[in-house]
């Protein structure tokens, strides 16, 4: 047997459905006696900060400088006489993964470390050339956020966004240390692109495919202007499988890696990019 509120629910859900179907059946009455009212589909959402951010960081137009460095590719090809980029890709990719993006993932999981994963990576690094260029971009990218994306994020990310703040003023603190003291920071490209990402809402795995796939859209555009092959053939590599596999391989490598066990994995990328300032004439930083 029913008990006596279970009757008063019963009785107050036909009462409901009565009267939806009534609102129903009017509305019906009015969409039929109105036929020239066109039908307004229900605004599309617009994309999420994070969504707005990822295709901000993965832009080309992105001025971090990127495009005055070739990542050892001119070298290479001066220093080779069959030089093929479908050769040098590869070996880029997985010498660029290897030695930086650890420090990619470690301070997109802990961007309060950012100043020591800095240090770290600056001590790991043994080319000069190469450490030339990372601290060149990552310092543009600390001013992009600074000057352009610092002042749009919301208040809650306010606290977040102190890490690059304090790092900010440990950078310009170096600037004017005296000569011959170690610096504070160097402000490497790797672990700011990484903190960045965590700050304004990337996941992990989307800051590590981006990160790698700038890459390889730096070195594509470097065989381009250096006329290894042109436009189109560069978005057909770009849209491969095969540039696709390369990127997922190695993210997927270098995912439990810790910044201790981060190394070259191809000493003579070193090589390469170290012997690129003694080309005769060259179009590219590195």
């Amino acid at each position: 047997m029913a008990s006596q509120d279970e009757i008063q629910i019963q009785d107050e859900i036909a009462q409901l459905e009565s009267r939806l179907h009534e609102a129903k059946a009017r509305l019906s009455a009015l969409d039929s006696s109105n036929p020239g009212i066109p039908f307004r589909p229900a605004p599309s959402p617009s994309p999420s900060s994070s969504t707005h951010f990822l295709l901000l960081l993965s832009d080309s137009a992105l001025p971090i400088g990127s495009f005055a460095f070739s990542s050892g590719l001119e070298s290479f090809a001066a220093h080779n006489a069959r030089a093929s980029f479908g050769a040098f890709l590869p070996l880029s990719l997985s010498s660029y993964a290897c030695t930086t993006l650890p420090f990619v993932l470690a301070a997109h999981r802990q961007p309060g470390a950012l100043a020591s994963l800095d240090d770290q990576l600056d001590a790991a690094v043994i080319c000069t050339v190469g450490r030339r260029a990372s601290v060149a971009q990552g310092r543009a990218l600390l001013s992009i956020w600074e000057r352009s994306f610092k002042a749009t994020l919301p208040s809650s990310a306010a606290d977040d966004a102190l890490v690059l703040k304090d790092f900010a003023t440990l950078l310009r603190r170096e600037s004017t240390k005296a000569g011959g003291e170690a610096p504070l920071v160097s402000a490497h490209l790797g672990p700011l692109f990484g903190a960045i990402c965590a700050i304004v809402g990337l996941t992990l795995r989307q800051t590590a495919y981006v990160f790698m796939l700038s890459h390889v859209k730096a070195l594509i555009s470097a065989a381009v202007r250096a006329n290894m092959f042109g436009p189109y053939q560069a978005q057909k590599l770009l849209a491969s499988d095969n540039v696709q596999t390369l990127i997922n391989s190695v993210v997927e490598r270098e995912w439990h890696t810790s910044v201790e066990e981060a190394g070259q994995s191809v000493p003579v990328m070193d090589l390469w990019v170290g012997r690129h300032e003694l080309l005769y004439s060259r179009i590219f930083n590195s």
